[in-house]
């Protein structure tokens, strides 16, 4: 704190809880790398890879979808993939962007964050492990899924397997042990801060080892993102629930059963003939 924000500060008056590390940490090379540059790194290669694959790799700008070869396991294991990282990912705007200091304003205490966070995280992370292990389990044993697999498939699922599994584990290790630092006081200010383009370092080294590793494999995730199948992401069809009904109407203004139904195809043209001779005739008559 320096001695003008301390001056401000009236006697007996702290700092709010959120505004520091929970411990002393001292800060190394090896910490500036992994919490001050890195992200940038990453970030820069999220970027630069998702533009050129776009540019230059359109056609493979897919998943390679495989629901022709077997749908019965994919129709359950691919909503519970999807619909859980949703909710995982919910989970992390509410741990890591929204302030502790927010939500204990609208009234949410220590208690019912953790409840939350044991709770429904739990059943998101289980619920999207399961699925992606379906998933896998589809893929290995459907033979022409199986084919389809490349070498870049399978590491993309090792980095999406082992991210879930530090996720789970810092779960239960927050609500747990309680030795360990509130990473809402460590992981969650790091994370804000480097969208200032003033990393908190500090913070996230005095962070508990748990949430370290898993940090950084949700940045080795990011960073492989553009280059795997996972950049569908990036264009999932949002707009397709909020775009209006489309109305088809009929070119034919015959009424309905004006012309008897006949079995098989009319030759290209016929019924145009026809109704053009109907009308030639008509006008004759007159």
């Amino acid at each position: 704190m320096t001695a003008t924000a301390a001056s401000l500060l009236a006697p007996g008056t702290s700092l709010p809880l959120e505004a520091a590390a929970p411990a002393a940490a001292s800060v190394g090379v090896g910490d500036i790398l992994l919490w001050g540059v890195l992200p940038y790194v990453v970030l820069a290669v999220v970027i630069g890879g998702t533009v050129w694959r776009y540019r230059y790799d359109q056609f493979g700008w897919t998943t390679r979808s495989s629901q022709l070869y077997e749908s019965r396991i994919l129709r359950i294991a691919s909503p519970l993939f999807h619909f859980g990282i949703l909710a995982v990912l919910a989970g992390h705007v509410m741990g890591l962007i929204i302030p502790k200091t927010w939500t204990e304003a609208v009234g949410v205490t220590e208690g019912m964050y953790h409840f939350l966070a044991l709770s429904i995280g739990l059943v998101a992370g289980v619920g999207t492990l399961l699925g992606i292990i379906m998933l896998i389990w589809r893929r290995r044993t459907t033979g022409p899924v199986f084919m389809a697999t490349t070498k870049n498939d399978k590491f993309m699922y090792v980095m999406l397997v082992a991210a879930l599994l530090t996720g789970l584990g810092t779960t239960l290790i927050s609500v747990f042990d309680h030795s360990v630092p509130d990473y809402r006081q460590t992981v969650s200010p790091w994370f804000r801060s480097i969208w200032i383009l003033q990393p908190d370092v500090a913070a996230m080294t005095a962070a508990g080892i748990s949430f370290k590793v898993h940090a950084l494999w949700a940045m080795g995730l990011f960073a492989v993102w553009p280059f795997t199948r996972l950049v569908h992401a990036f264009t999932a069809p949002v707009h397709y629930l909020f775009r209006p009904y489309i109305v088809y109407r009929s070119r034919d203004h015959r009424s309905t059963g004006s012309v008897p139904v006949r079995r098989g195809w009319d030759p290209v043209g016929t019924q145009d003939r026809d109704r053009s001779a109907h009308r030639n005739r008509a006008g004759t008559r007159r």
